[in-house]
């Protein structure tokens, strides 16, 4: 198997096309899927096993399959829904042999970690200080709704995908959204007072990139 590592971002565009290569044997184009989804995949299997190595075994082992079966990529119309959704499966069958847990609600009860990613634009314009209130406020969310949220903003999944692949309404996410958000905001008000009067606070202006 390839190393652990991230090809960068597939265009929804070329996902298709590249899972017409893989399914026709082209392990160039396996392992561009391979390394773009692999620890995505990891960080959402340890959350449900608790246990990082045997998150990445699920995850190698979904990969496996889906190899020794490449003939059905090209058949797959949504390939994120799909990954997870093994993964998710996987890591139930995983929990369910080892009797270490109910799984009928696995999803109250799973805590996922956030990538704290600080690199995009939008972020260089934040404080530090402002980073820290946001990550503590998505912390402290309940655990599904942490799963959610970090499904949908750190993944990038839509609603109805997240829907398929945790069994929930789209209802149910748009709601748990709305506290994630209500929490973010309420944590943060006191920084975002400057909004109502244009006037950007010290430590915005700091961050932000001078013009030339």
């Amino acid at each position: 198997m390839p190393s652990m590592k991230d090809s960068g971002v597939i265009p929804d565009s070329d996902v298709y096309f590249i899972q017409k290569l893989a399914a026709a044997g082209d392990q160039a184009a396996y392992k561009k899927i391979y390394y773009y989804y692999f620890q995505k995949l990891c960080l959402f299997a340890q959350a449900i096993v608790k246990v990082r190595e045997a998150a990445e075994e699920i995850v190698e082992d979904v990969f496996i399959k889906i190899w020794q079966k490449k003939e059905k990529l090209a058949e797959i119309k949504n390939l994120k829904v799909y990954l997870y959704t093994a993964a998710k499966n996987t890591s139930l069958n995983y929990l369910s042999s080892k009797a270490r847990t109910n799984i009928t609600r696995p999803f109250d009860d799973i805590n996922i970690e956030l990538w704290k990613t600080t690199s995009n634009p939008e972020q260089i314009m934040i404080s530090d200080e402002i980073m820290s209130k946001i990550h503590g406020a998505v912390d402290s969310l309940p655990p599904r709704c942490k799963m959610i949220f970090k499904l949908i903003r750190e993944d990038g999944l839509r609603y109805k995908e997240v829907s398929d692949i945790l069994n929930i309404s789209v209802h149910t996410i748009d709601a748990q959204m709305a506290i994630a958000i209500r929490k973010i905001v309420t944590a943060l008000n006191p920084d975002f007072d400057w909004l109502a009067s244009g006037k950007p606070p010290h430590d915005v202006s700091r961050h932000s990139i001078q013009n030339p």
